[in-house]
């Protein structure tokens, strides 16, 4: 009989790395978490030390690896999902960073692309990548690092430095330094990259000042990314599968087929629907992106993006310190029949799609003498589905409208919140039984490369469900909490404007 096989799935987020090894079914045979620093130099700047990425990716690599093989099978292929945007750049040689990771939530390049924005080149940036100009995106961040770090500019020039999201990164390390490597749906988010022809873009490359040198190669989702030196594992493993976390989560849940749809709740908030081969260029200011590439096959998508939403709730526990834990955010919103007309606008790094306003901060309204933990904690759940229903008002616009929703993260844990979502939304919500399907994609895609699991189709086949929850608002109550976030919204934009 032979020894089963095994699929590690490498997940580096951006609060925390975790990896999960999962068997053939996928299903999680072990799995390990750590949490690491975020760094805020400035009000609008959030970083990561790239070795403290490495090393919580690494040390959960190990143990879920380790776990899992005194179980009896043996891993056969690595798959990477990541944080996306958030840009590194490091000495070829050494494999040593020279500035820390500027995280994908960083509104520090805001002036940059104001100016880029001043220079009539949106339609074209749109048109070649699906992007907006906005902070969020890599290429600003490479030239960052390129023209604030001593003698950076020069290197790259010369080939000696190299870029990447956190999976080339990963790459780059796991290899000894020998692959620099990226996938399409990476490469899609960095502003340079052309979905279209699916080729680094040299006039994209000329506006946002960023040399060509310091560019990785970029493969299909599942491919051959190279091999784990030995020394880490015991023996070599193959990279097989990359994608970012969202289009990652979008396989985990099976939304192969062209208007399925996806939002994940994690640090940030992301809707991701399936267009099929139609590259769709938004009229509302959502984002076209590449859902992943397969067999030479490519598959788009629209994506909204929400900053925060975990992250809102972190801010209750560490910030405020309202609560010990999120559990407690669901237990205090429970205990109110309304939010007593108070609302949260979490705009602490900027308001995301449909707004891209890198420039606003976030608000309180509606307090009063009696306001206390639990109507702010209520509020900070309600904001999150708020900005999924102005999310769906876009797509509505872009004339597409879903059905139901599928979701996934840390924060759909939380039945209240998801029962307010379907609420808001009036729409069913489907949970999955398992909730990792950031890692579920990677470890799928690794294992298609591998000819481990089945197809596409019988996948599909296999999806499991753990709940659907059915919107139970009246229309009445629904406007009246619409009408107050928009209110709320639109405040925080006229303040700005004084």
């Amino acid at each position: 009989m032979g020894v089963d096989h095994y699929i590690l799935a490498m997940d580096q987020g951006t609060t925390s790395s975790r990896a999960i090894v999962f068997d053939t079914d996928l299903n999680i045979v072990s799995i390990a978490q750590e949490e690491f620093p975020q760094i805020y130099p400035e009000d609008g700047w959030v970083e990561h030390d790239p070795e403290a990425i490495w090393s919580t990716a690494l040390s959960t690599a190990k143990r879920a690896f380790a776990e899992a093989e005194t179980k009896g099978g043996r891993v056969a292929a690595i798959g990477i999902t990541n944080q996306r945007e958030t840009t590194i750049l490091w000495e070829r040689g050494s494999g040593k960073p020279i500035h820390n990771a500027i995280v994908w939530q960083d509104r520090r390049t805001a002036d940059m692309c104001k100016k880029l924005d001043e220079d009539n080149i949106c339609e074209e940036v749109q048109q070649r990548t699906g992007l907006l100009i906005d902070p969020y995106f890599s290429a600003t961040k490479i030239a960052w690092i390129l023209d604030h770090v001593e003698g950076a500019r020069k290197q790259a020039d010369n080939g000696k430095l190299a870029f990447g999201t956190i999976d080339s990164f990963l790459i780059s390390r796991l290899t000894g330094n020998q692959v620099h490597a990226t996938d399409v749906t990476n490469a899609a988010r960095t502003s340079i990259f052309n979905i279209r022809n699916l080729s680094w873009d040299e006039e994209l490359l000329r506006i946002f000042n960023v040399p060509p040198a310091v560019l990785p190669s970029v493969l299909d989702s599942a491919a051959d990314f190279g091999c784990t030196t030995p020394e880490l594992f015991g023996r070599a493993i193959p990279i097989l599968g990359v994608a970012g976390d969202q289009q990652a989560a979008a396989i985990g849940q099976c939304c192969f087929k062209p208007g399925s749809i996806k939002s994940t709740y994690g640090t940030g908030c992301f809707v991701l629907m399936n267009t099929g081969g139609d590259l769709i260029v938004s009229r509302n200011r959502l984002l076209s992106t590449i859902a992943y590439r397969i067999n030479g096959k490519t598959t788009y998508a629209l994506e909204g993006s929400i900053f925060i939403a975990g992250a809102a709730v972190q801010w209750l526990r560490d910030g405020l310190e309202l609560i010990s834990s999120a559990n407690e955010s669901e237990q205090l919103a429970r205990q109110l029949p309304d939010n007593n007309g108070v609302y949260v606008v979490p705009a602490f790094t900027g308001l995301g799609a449909p707004y891209w306003r890198p420039d606003v901060r976030g608000a309180i309204f509606g307090i009063n003498r009696s306001t206390g933990p639990a109507e702010i904690a209520r509020a900070v759940l309600e904001s999150v589905c708020y900005q999924t229903h102005d999310l769906f008002t876009a797509m509505a616009e872009d004339g597409v409208n879903p059905s139901s929703l599928r979701i996934d993260g840390g924060m759909v844990n939380n039945n209240w919140m998801v029962q307010f979502l379907a609420d808001i939304l009036g729409l069913p919500v489907d949970r999955p039984k398992i909730l990792e399907t950031t890692a579920l994609g990677a470890a799928y895609l690794a294992g298609l490369q591998a000819d481990v699991v089945g197809s596409l189709e019988e996948q599909s086949q296999k999806r499991r469900m753990d709940v659907r929850f059915e919107s139970k608002m009246t229309e009445d109550d629904r406007k009246r909490n619409l009408d107050g976030w928009h209110d709320a919204v639109r405040r925080i934009l006229v303040d700005l404007s004084k």
